[in-house]
């Protein structure tokens, strides 16, 4: 997935509401230095909200599975791989690890996924709490879990999280 282009800067981003918006597909990954608002739509899938306090911008990403297994791409599809990539376009904008926070969503256990290896839901949930610890990054906010949908719109200069909860999803 290309992603548009930044320069690193020191200068916040404007307060103002984003006049533009982003939909994230699954398995996508969004930074941008200008302020948006980004949707994405989650059953068992993660996404990652990560904001910087001080400069006022953030990025998101949307996971479908925990890990990658060595195998193929290593693309933001995997949470180890969206989480690592999500930090690191994050700090290519000029954030500093400790300016930034979290807030995750998702991780609906979904019909017929079953229970250890198959509840590819939890394990996504703990794979984003367990990498956001690692790398210091304290969680704010989480809805995650149980067994409906979500919709989130993340504003990316404000880091405000609009949620809505869906259907069942099992």
């Amino acid at each position: 997935m290309s992603l548009p282009q930044t320069k690193k800067t020191g200068n916040a981003l404007p307060e103002a509401s984003p006049r533009q918006s982003q939909y994230l597909f699954p398995g996508g990954l969004f930074v941008h230095s200008q302020p948006h608002f980004v949707t994405t739509i989650l059953g068992s899938c993660v996404a990652v909200c990560l904001w910087d306090r001080v400069a006022k911008a953030g990025g998101i990403n949307h996971f479908m599975l925990p890990l990658w297994n060595g195998r193929g791409l290593s693309t933001p599809r995997y949470g180890n791989i969206a989480i690592a990539s999500l930090i690191d376009e994050m700090l290519s904008l000029g954030s500093y690890k400790d300016h930034l926070v979290a807030k995750i969503f998702g991780g609906a256990s979904m019909k017929g996924e079953g229970t250890g290896v198959m509840a590819i839901g939890e394990r996504n949930i703990s794979l984003a709490r367990d990498l956001l610890h690692q790398h210091d990054i304290p969680i704010l906010r989480s809805d995650v879990g149980g067994v409906v949908a979500r919709k989130i719109i993340y504003n990316t200069a404000s880091g405000n999280v609009l949620l809505r909860r869906s259907f069942a999803a099992s």
